[in-house]
């Protein structure tokens, strides 16, 4: 049926990833290293050896989920050869193995009572994979889908969580939970790009760039260091439930909404915040970051999440998209008032007063 050695797959790095049966499997790793891939790949060769096992694939967005690990799995298969065994369909997001109607689920946190009520028509649920684990913050949210992983298994099956991420923040949870550890279930592992010989010259070039110009950023997204990436400004920061309605009517507090243009490299960003200067709390409960944007689409997508009334401030270096998004309807948008080096003096205020910055775990809509 697979029509690949698995030598020809699998690299020498990801040996002990491939063959443990330890239950958590953590791998942090830089870009390019191909972590991702050897996850997806790793779910689907094993399902098919193993006619009861069945895979939770999870992502803090549920609607990440299909350009990035549902796209990694298809991959897989094709890798393998074994097209004509999996039934791979978008609505519902899940694939099927087609000989023993084995599935692979996919669910983001956002999904909310759906992570905790999980079961599958053939076999036992018995692995769990995680794509971009920094992006679960919080541990109680990761207890709760390690406890989705339960029950007794058949002979021979194992409970696996695999955990895959670049280390952005030493102060994630994993670090102390995993990397920390001494304790037999766990294989903390790290990888990189030089572990990768398929990357074209282009991409390692890319990282001798980083290396030399941003050797801050190198150490995370280069050799999958712990650390704080180059440009993070707040890092007393908090991920939490909260009232915005009630946050709002509270004295001194106020509304603040930002608008920064990208298109291509860069993506186009919506802040929803709220201030509080007398307790120094930056509450954050909405957002917009996505590439290739029209300003047309800006003003759709900015309408559509319900600030369209609301007054926006956006970045004074595109007066012209500014007035197109006022032309669009985005009345209220204003650009910037600007002063000489503002950015950094901007920065530098912020690091200064060290604000905490509190995060909706699930967006909240202002209206």
């Amino acid at each position: 049926m697979i029509q690949k050695r698995l030598s020809e797959i699998v690299l020498p790095a990801y040996r002990r990833f491939w063959k443990t049966k330890q239950t958590y499997v953590v791998c942090k790793g830089s870009r390019g290293s191909g972590k991702s891939k050897h996850a997806a790949l790793w779910h689907i060769y094993h399902m098919m050896k193993y006619p009861l096992a069945n895979t939770l694939v999870v992502r803090k967005v549920a609607a990440t989920l299909r350009d990035s690990c549902f796209s990694d799995l298809k991959w897989a298969i094709h890798q393998l050869g074994a097209e004509a065994y999996w039934n791979c369909t978008t609505s519902p997001l899940e694939m099927t193995y087609i000989p023993t109607g084995q599935k692979i689920l996919f669910r983001g946190l956002d999904d909310g009572y759906k992570i905790t009520s999980i079961s599958v028509p053939h076999g036992v649920l018995c692995w769990l994979w995680m794509e971009e684990f920094y992006e679960i913050t919080s541990e109680d949210d990761f207890d709760i889908l390690d406890e989705s992983i339960r029950g007794n298994l058949p002979d021979g099956y194992w409970k696996r969580i695999t955990a895959t991420f670049n280390p952005w923040s030493e102060k994630h949870f994993a670090k102390k939970r995993f990397f920390d550890t001494s304790a037999d279930n766990v294989l903390a592992m790290t990888t990189t790009y030089k572990d990768n010989p398929y990357l074209s010259d282009t991409d390692v070039q890319l990282f001798d760039k980083m290396k030399e110009r941003n050797p801050r950023r190198y150490q995370v997204a280069g050799l999958g260091n712990w650390g704080i990436a180059e440009g993070l400004i707040y890092e007393n920061w908090e991920e939490s439930a909260f009232d915005v309605q009630e946050i709002s009517s509270r004295a001194g507090v106020k509304s603040v909404f930002g608008l920064d243009f990208g298109y291509t490299n860069d993506p186009t960003a919506l802040f929803c915040g709220l201030v509080d200067t007398q307790n120094d709390v930056l509450y954050v409960f909405d957002e917009m970051y996505e590439k290739a944007l029209t300003n047309r689409k800006i003003a759709e997508k900015v309408t559509k999440m319900g600030y369209a009334k609301e007054r926006i401030t956006a970045d004074s270096a595109e007066p012209k998209s500014v007035d197109e998004l006022q032309e669009a309807g985005l009345y209220h948008v204003k650009p910037a008032q600007k002063g000489r080096d503002s950015i950094n003096n901007g920065i530098q205020l912020q690091q200064a007063g060290n604000p905490l910055v509190k995060s909706c775990q699930i967006p909240a809509r202002w209206h």
